[in-house]
C-alpha cells in the first residue's frame, strides 16, 4: 500500500512539472520561438493525460486496498471477540463442577455438622463464583416448581407419589447454566409424572 502511495505522489509531481511546462512554453509561444514548440506542447498534454490516468488507476487501488485493510483490521477484531468469547465459556464450563461439588456437600447431612464461620465462608465463596459467572453472562437456572422444559431441563426421574401438578419440577439435581439463549448445561431434575 505504501508503494501505491509512493506511486502516486510521483505521478502528481510528474503532472505538475508537465503543467509548469506547458505553461511556460505557452506564456512563451511568440514570433521568436521555433517551429518545435507546438509539438512539445502536444508531447507534454499526452504525458500529462497519461499521468492523470496512471494517477486515478493508482488512487482506485490505493482506495480499494485500504478498504480491504478495514474489512481485515474489522474481521481479526471480530475473530478475537469471538475466542475471547470462546475462552470466557470454557473457562466457566470448568468451574461449574466446582459449584456442583458445593452442592453436594451442602446437601449432604454431614454439612449441618460443619461450624457455622466455615459454612458461611463457603457460602461466600459460591456467592462470588456466581458473582463471576453474572458478570459474565452466565445465569444459574432451576427450582423446585418450575415447570419442566426439555430445552432447559433434564429429566432423570419421573415421580407420582409427590404433591403438586403434572411436570412440575420436584427436585432439582444438578443446576442448570446459560449464557444469553445458549444452554450451557442443562439442569438435572426430577418431575411430577
Amino acid at each position: 500500500m505504501l508503494s501505491v502511495a509512493l506511486q502516486l505522489c510521483y505521478n502528481l509531481r510528474v503532472m505538475n512539472d508537465a503543467n509548469d511546462e506547458i505553461y511556460e512554453l505557452e506564456e512563451n509561444n511568440d514570433a521568436n520561438e521555433p517551429l518545435g514548440a507546438p509539438a512539445k506542447v502536444k508531447q507534454l498534454k499526452d504525458q500529462l493525460k497519461e499521468a492523470i490516468v496512471q494517477r486515478d488507476e493508482y488512487l482506485t487501488g490505493w482506495q480499494r486496498e485500504k478498504a480491504d485493510a478495514v474489512n481485515a483490521r474489522r474481521e481479526i477484531l471480530a475473530d478475537a471477540e469471538r475466542r475471547s468469547k470462546r475462552g470466557e465459556i470454557m473457562l466457566i464450563e470448568d468451574l461449574i463442577p466446582i459449584l456442583d461439588s458445593y452442592d453436594m456437600a451442602a446437601s449432604s447431612e454431614a454439612w449441618a455438622q460443619v461450624a457455622d464461620g466455615f459454612r458461611s465462608g463457603m457460602e461466600q465463596v459460591r456467592n462470588q463464583l456466581l458473582d463471576v459467572f453474572a458478570k459474565r453472562g452466565v445465569e444459574r437456572y432451576g427450582k423446585n416448581g418450575d415447570i419442566f422444559d426439555p430445552r432447559l431441563h433434564e429429566a432423570v426421574q419421573a415421580v407420582d407419589d409427590v404433591p403438586g401438578e403434572s411436570q412440575t419440577i420436584v427436585k432439582i439435581l444438578r443446576y442448570g447454566y446459560k449464557s444469553g439463549d445458549s444452554v450451557l448445561r442443562a439442569a438435572q431434575v426430577i418431575i411430577k409424572a
